[in-house]
C-alpha cells in the first residue's frame, strides 16, 4: 500500500490556486522556481509550462505539450473563477449578492 501512495504523490502537480497565483504574480512564480535546483530539472529548467507547472527537456517537447489535451483542459479550468468563501456563502443564501451595493448602515440595496 505504501508504494501506491508514493507513485500518486510523485506525479502530483501544483493545485489550481497555486498556478493562478503564479500567473497573477511573477514574484510568486519566481519564489517557486527558486526552490528548485536547475541541475536537477529537465532541460536545466529552461522550458517551463506555467499553467501545468511542468518542466520539459526541449522546446519541441513543450510545443507538443501545448497542443495536447491535458494542457488545453488545464487552461479551461484556469479560466473559470476560483472558489471562494464569498461564493460559497452566496450559494446558500448567507452572503450578499454581487449586484448589490452596501449602504452606510450595512444593508444591501439592489441595483437595476
Amino acid at each position: 500500500m505504501g508504494a501506491l501512495r508514493k507513485v500518486k504523490n510523485k506525479r502530483r502537480t501544483r493545485d489550481y490556486d497555486q498556478v493562478r497565483a503564479d500567473i497573477d504574480s511573477p514574484r510568486h512564480l519566481a519564489q517557486y522556481q527558486a526552490t528548485k535546483d536547475a541541475e536537477d530539472l529537465p532541460g536545466l529548467g529552461r522550458h517551463y509550462c506555467t499553467e501545468c507547472s511542468k518542466w520539459f527537456e526541449s522546446e519541441y517537447n513543450m510545443k507538443a505539450h501545448t497542443k495536447g489535451k491535458n494542457h488545453k483542459r488545464r487552461l479551461r479550468l484556469l479560466r473559470e473563477e476560483p472558489h471562494s468563501q464569498r461564493i460559497a456563502e452566496a450559494a446558500v443564501g448567507q452572503g450578499a449578492p454581487d449586484n448589490g451595493k452596501r449602504s452606510e448602515d450595512g444593508n444591501v440595496e439592489m441595483q437595476d
